[in-house]
């Protein structure tokens, strides 16, 4: 960490930028976020449309939608314009198999989001992205965040980046899990998620953008490294994600709708409600595998 001058681009080197003709993007920071109308989201989207969507997804890595209101089968069949749909066992299933439930505040279970992290990196395919649409809002809190991995790398000294160029880093799904789930339910699915292996730098599969790829949820541990190098090489990029001018940060209101790209984010859902209601469902793409 460090103060002054940081390099903010929302854009990767060589990228054309272009002029929306079929929705309105509105960017809330410099590098990341943009509110996004025009877009009827519960009917199927034209080809015309998705690609400007898909554009402004890569150059602004979270678009959020006021008002969405879509119901689970509308929001799993906007996300399904990206791609086949996750499950994921380890979470609360809502109203069908690919929607996850977050019930949070009141008796419900402790929270595991407020903290930096990329959705399933434990995966051999993490996701592509992710649409959240929040189904209850608390009076006040519940805010959600999210940080650009493109300015996070661009923003490390040189020396840093040549230590991490080309080097893997080991992910796996019991370190962000094990506080929260019983001993015998992980041990079932240590066989369903083996620890895996992702370069810590990687590079985006559509813009070419590269970007940190490791968090401190599921990365464990750097290849070729003694464990006290790679620890504290790790907590350097994993706090690079806490930078403020790298991030974007979204006050919910219910009915509104957040779509990301996972592979070029990480997100830290605010737990400052207390035992107020907060009720949000999400819908994950399969992605590609990381390079």
């Amino acid at each position: 960490m460090y103060e002054g001058t940081r390099v903010l681009r929302h854009l990767p080197d060589g990228w054309q930028e272009r002029p929306y003709e079929h929705i309105e993007v509105t960017p809330l920071t410099r590098v990341i976020g943009a509110e996004v109308r025009g877009a009827d989201l519960a009917r199927p989207l034209s080809s015309a449309v998705r690609e400007e969507l898909n554009r402004a997804l890569l150059e602004w890595k979270v678009l959020f939608f006021r008002g969405a209101r879509l119901t689970p089968d509308q929001q799993a069949a906007f996300a399904r314009h990206w791609g086949e749909l996750e499950t994921n066992p380890l979470l609360a299933q809502g109203s069908r198999a690919e929607v996850v439930r977050f019930a949070k505040g009141g008796d419900a279970a402790p929270t595991y989001e407020n903290v930096w992290h990329t959705d399933v990196t434990f995966r051999e395919r993490p996701a592509l992205g992710s649409v959240l649409q929040l189904r209850e809002v608390p009076r006040v809190g519940g805010d959600t965040m999210w940080a650009c991995m493109g300015a996070a790398y661009d923003n490390l000294p040189e020396e840093v980046r040549e230590r991490i160029d080309g080097a893997r880093a080991v992910h796996d799904f019991i370190a962000g899990f094990a506080r929260f789930t019983p001993r015998e339910r992980l041990a079932e699915l240590q066989d369903r998620f083996p620890p895996v292996e992702h370069p810590v730098v990687r590079t985006h599969p559509e813009s070419g953008r590269r970007m940190l790829f490791v968090n401190t949820s599921f990365t464990t541990r750097i290849l070729g490294m003694e464990r006290a190098e790679s620890d504290r090489l790790l907590s350097c990029l994993t706090r690079q994600a806490q930078v403020p001018e790298y991030q974007v940060r979204f006050s919910w209101r219910p009915g509104d709708m957040a779509f990301w790209d996972n592979r070029a984010t990480q997100h830290y859902a605010l737990f400052d409600y207390g035992s107020e209601r907060r009720v949000a469902e999400r819908v994950a793409i399969v992605g590609d595998r990381p390079f």
